[in-house]
């Protein structure tokens, strides 16, 4: 029983971490705060505190909110999927001149106060860098995976939103301490790191896509 309930718990973050790939958004975090350690805690702080109510509202309210419009699962995963997939390409094939980095130059910390750094938490790196539409998938696809009697569902929920605690906390410890990551890395580390970065996250968006075209034609999984 504990082993079966450590292997749910870490089945989230397993799961979610390398779509929400935080390293990937720590150059943009680290940019937005700039050399402001006391604006780069609390805008890490409000975006962990926005990625867990995504994740966890996802989670919970994301497989009613399918039915209602008639959407299956394995629908949204190939749908979720390609939006994975799209994200890794963009990040292979991007220059400095895309939208989510023209959003932070237009948003330089030079004279924020620390009210406007909150209320800039969101966009762009809440989202769409860190809980994206690929992240918020797979947050589905973990929702409807618990069981429907009350008690286990209960107890799997309570599983799931500890999982999600645990990733928004590593997310908030990698954009706490981005602009240290970012100096030991260096230019050319950094950019190394966001490329091997979008290569992963283009071949899970592949695997969610033929993990949905699997489970609509009924092939076994692999």
């Amino acid at each position: 029983m504990v082993v079966d309930l450590l292997h749910s718990l870490a089945l989230v973050p397993l799961t979610l971490l390398p779509i929400m790939n935080p390293l990937s958004a720590a150059p943009v975090f680290s940019m937005t705060v700039g050399n402001d350690t006391t604006a780069a805690r609390q805008l890490a702080r409000q975006v962990a505190i926005n990625c867990w109510f995504v994740l966890v509202g996802s989670m919970l309210v994301g497989t009613y909110v399918l039915s209602l419009f008639g959407i299956s699962l394995p629908i949204v995963r190939i749908g979720g999927g390609l939006l994975v997939a799209a994200s890794g390409w963009r990040m292979l094939d991007r220059n400095d001149d895309d939208e989510v980095q023209a959003a932070v130059k237009r948003s330089q910390p030079s004279g924020w106060s620390h009210a406007e750094v909150m209320r800039r938490s969101f966009f762009p790196i809440t989202f769409p860098l860190t809980t994206g539409p690929g992240a918020i998938a797979a947050a589905i696809a973990i929702g409807a995976g618990l069981p429907r009697q009350l008690e286990l569902y209960v107890s799997g929920a309570f599983v799931a939103v500890l999982g999600a605690t645990v990733t928004v906390g590593v997310v908030y410890l990698v954009h706490r301490h981005s602009a240290t990551l970012m100096r030991r890395l260096g230019e050319v580390g950094t950019l190394v790191m966001t490329r091997l970065m979008a290569f992963i996250l283009l071949c899970i968006g592949i695997e969610i896509i033929w993990t949905g075209w699997a489970e609509l034609n009924g092939i076994p999984p692999h």
